[in-house]
Formats: structure tokens, C-alpha cells, sequence
């Protein structure tokens, strides 16, 4: 009974010990049920797609989407390169990281940013493909 509560507290500590990776998609990939190419391809996504990384075995990475769901890509598939998705209806992107700076512009639901860096907690830096910077709210977006 003694080891099962240490390694369920060991298993808490390690959980909350770790911090969410993220990724973005170099170019289109097909997801995978498995790690092979042999697998039931389950979809394909779209260059620049932020995902979340689960899990790492070799040249294989489980990954998860903003929807959700979980599937295997090929390592040399993801970028260093950050991106977030949009996940508000319209998110409102600020020339400076407070609620009452002037809007520099807005994104709308699904658009994908350049992640450029964290923020005063709760913003982010992001950069729009037309070169627009500011600051967005991390509840409007998901991938950072």
C-alpha cells in the first residue's frame, strides 16, 4: 500500500513538475494513428498549425491539436518556429499588454500569429503574417 501512494504522489509530483511543449507544423503533414507511416493516416494539417507535445519515440512525436485530438506525426514534420491559433470569435491584438491600450489590430477565430514571446502574465507577444505586432490576451488564443 506504501509504494502504490508513492508512486501515485511521485506520478503528482512529475505532472504538475512538467510544462507544456508546443510545436507548430513546418509544412502539411499527414497525421498518423500510430508511429508509422505504415498507420492509418487520420488527417492532414495545414503548415503552421500549433500543436502540443505529448509524447516523443524517436523520430515520432504525439501531438495534440486546439480541438483536442490526439495523433502521431514525424519529428522532422514540426518547426522551432511558434505559432498560436485564434481561438476567440474575434480576438483583439493591443499595441501595449493592458486592457485599455489602443488596438493595434484585430484576428479573427482560427486565424494563426507568430508567437513571439510571453508577456506581462496573462498576454502574449504575437505578429501577424502582414507584419502587424502587439500584445493578445492568452484566453484568445491557444498554442503558447
Amino acid at each position: 500500500m506504501r509504494r502504490l501512494a508513492a508512486l501515485v504522489a511521485g506520478l503528482a509530483v512529475a505532472s504538475t513538475a512538467s510544462a507544456l511543449e508546443y510545436r507548430s507544423v513546418a509544412e502539411a503533414a499527414v497525421l498518423y494513428d500510430a508511429p508509422s507511416q505504415k498507420a492509418q493516416p487520420i488527417f492532414v494539417i495545414t503548415r503552421g498549425t500549433p500543436v502540443e507535445v505529448v509524447v516523443q519515440l524517436d523520430i515520432w512525436v504525439k501531438v495534440r491539436d486546439a480541438q483536442g485530438d490526439l495523433a502521431w506525426i514525424e519529428k522532422q514534420m514540426l518547426s522551432d518556429q511558434r505559432t498560436v491559433m485564434v481561438t476567440a470569435d474575434r480576438a483583439q491584438v493591443r499595441a501595449q499588454p493592458y486592457d485599455n491600450a489602443p488596438l493595434a489590430f484585430e484576428a479573427e477565430k482560427d486565424v494563426l500569429l507568430d508567437y513571439i514571446g510571453a508577456g506581462p502574465p496573462g498576454w502574449i507577444k504575437v505578429k501577424h503574417e502582414d507584419g502587424q505586432q502587439g500584445y493578445v490576451k492568452v484566453g484568445q488564443v491557444w498554442g503558447f
